[in-house]
């Protein structure tokens, strides 16, 4: 197959085989000491018996591990139908009560400038791969849209089965970080029409990645978390954690759990208990430190702070979000505090936000500004030495640029970390860590090495930058990342890297810095020896 690197719109549906095939000379280089060409680990070939149940006709990767290729002229007849179908639902306003007016403005109203390439990560990590072009999947939606629904005579595209699975899988080529809608003149949210092409495979054809879907959602509502973790699994997490507080604090602290009236119903994503406990631990001592009126909850789901539906389903959405607010009606708190988890985070803060209403409209926030206010009170008894090793800052995309939240894990590092450094770009205009929008948690087939090789690419060069001048592998290293599926995605780029082995660059949440500065702390919480 010819790799060209220029790729024409018409090309989603006429191009046999993979439109483009990446290799390791493509892709942006990394800057010392990845700058050696054997600390890269090579590229895989997809086997070749994918090919008859999954879309590999895109750039070889494949997001969405279900079959849904058709077999036959009938087959493709009717996912050509639904689709069609499935779009007038989404361009309709009694079909799209979430994102109508801003994804039909973003359909209509695009310069093609091309602005907004050089802002995606994505792109730029690839070697600017004219498929990743944040306007590439837009244009190819915005000319069948344009085409067959609008009826507009002279559109330049094929709806063929090639051109919607390939469309489908590139839906699942973005991370939906929105970094492209702030340089663009027009506000143009290309993230946007990524999600809504998600949004109509789920919700009208029935097509989703398993582990946002199946593994997910449908997991969460039926188990209590997406982690399959049922609520007495979770009461014996609680347990577990005590006992760590204990080891780490020499004394023991009880966690409540279902307690009525409480000020606060604090949520985590379900995944730190499972892979990282001592940040849920660490909110526990730091709320019992600060006297403050708090709850974990056993209900079914309100133990569990994800909502997988932001990312690709209103439905599935609507369905957690509600189950939160439910949790906290019963057990009548005043508000709910959504723990150090991105998703989760601009789930229901702000996009709950336009289905809650009356006494469904529970008060809503981050955990992050109430861990600022308690550091700031000076309730805790804090020795910012003890923090004494470099410290860098992810900002996760749905916690800053997509809910605002910016100032407040700052303000705590300034307090915390004498040796904090900021990455460069920071704040708004962060890059994603490459796992957003479910990359971290999709590890099935051959996706993981494009979300890391790719997706992941530009935070690699960032972390590696931050650190330029304490790369000494005798220095232990600090990338604090305040959300669960980033800690997700830097735990598989950092292995996939050996850097913590090779470097001795670690990563971990906000909450444990906190505790690690904490002067009557029996032992180190940060602990350099365990990832």
């Amino acid at each position: 197959m010819k790799d060209e690197r220029v790729v024409r719109i018409r090309d989603i549906s006429k191009r046999e085989g993979r439109l483009i095939k990446i290799s390791l000379s493509d892709l942006m280089p990394l800057p010392s000491p990845y700058d050696k060409p054997e600390l890269e680990p090579p590229l895989t070939e997809p086997k070749p018996d994918w090919s008859s149940n999954y879309v590999t006709e895109l750039d070889g990767y494949v997001a969405i591990d279900i079959p849904w290729k058709p077999r036959s002229k009938e087959e493709e007849e009717k996912l050509v139908k639904r689709f069609l179908e499935g779009l007038r639902k989404l361009t309709s306003r009694e079909g799209n009560w979430t994102f109508l007016q801003p994804l039909l403005l973003s359909l209509d109203y695009c310069a093609k400038c091309q602005n907004c390439a050089e802002a995606c990560p994505i792109y730029v990590a690839s070697g600017r791969k004219d498929i990743y072009r944040p306007t590439y999947r837009s244009e190819v939606l915005r000319r069948i849209y344009d085409k067959y629904i609008l009826k507009k005579p002279g559109v330049n595209v094929e709806l063929n089965a090639l051109t919607i699975l390939r469309l489908g899988e590139l839906a699942y080529r973005c991370t939906l970080c929105r970094r492209c809608v702030q340089v663009c003149p027009l506000g143009i949210d290309n993230g946007l029409i990524a999600h809504e092409i998600r949004k109509l495979l789920s919700m009208e054809m029935g097509i989703a990645p398993t582990a946002l879907h199946e593994r997910g959602t449908v997991l969460q509502l039926k188990v209590g978390s997406s982690t399959g973790m049922n609520p007495k699994a979770f009461m014996n997490m609680v347990e577990f954690m005590e006992d760590l507080i204990r080891e780490k604090l020499g004394r023991r602290i009880k966690i409540p759990v279902d307690e009525k009236g409480a000020d606060v119903l604090l949520i985590h994503n379900a995944g730190e208990y499972i892979s990282w406990p001592e940040n849920p631990a660490a909110y526990a001592i730091i709320l019992e430190e600060a006297g403050v009126s708090w709850t974990l909850s056993s209900e079914l789901v309100g133990y569990d702070a994800v909502n997988y539906g932001v990312w690709y389903d209103d439905a599935q959405l609507a369905r957690i979000a509600m189950k939160h607010i439910e949790v906290a009606r019963k057990l009548e708190v005043k508000r709910i505090v959504i723990g150090e988890c991105g998703h989760a985070t601009k789930a229901l803060l702000v996009v709950a936000d336009r289905l809650l209403k009356d006494d469904y409209r529970i008060p809503r926030e981050s955990v992050l500004p109430m861990l600022r206010d308690i550091v700031k009170s000076g309730k805790l008894n804090l020795d910012p030495g003890r923090n004494n090793f470099p410290v860098t800052l992810h900002d996760p995309c749905n916690i800053v640029r997509l809910t605002g939240i910016v100032e407040p894990q700052r303000e705590v590092l300034r307090r915390i970390a004498p040796m904090f450094r900021e990455m460069e770009p920071h704040g708004v205009y962060n890059y994603c860590c490459g796992g957003g929008s479910g990359f971290a948690i999709m590890t099935s087939l051959n996706f993981p090495e494009w979300r890391i090789k790719v997706a992941s690419r530009m935070k690699f060069r960032q972390i590696l930058e931050a650190f330029r001048d304490t790369i000494d592998p005798s220095i232990p290293k600090y990338v604090c990342a305040p959300c669960s599926n980033c800690k997700g995605e830097l735990r598989d780029l950092l292995t996939h890297y050996r850097a913590t082995e090779l470097y001795n660059i670690h990563y971990g949440g906000l909450a444990e810095l906190v505790v690690n500065t904490m002067v009557d702390l029996k032992e180190p919480y940060v602990d350099f020896t365990v990832q």
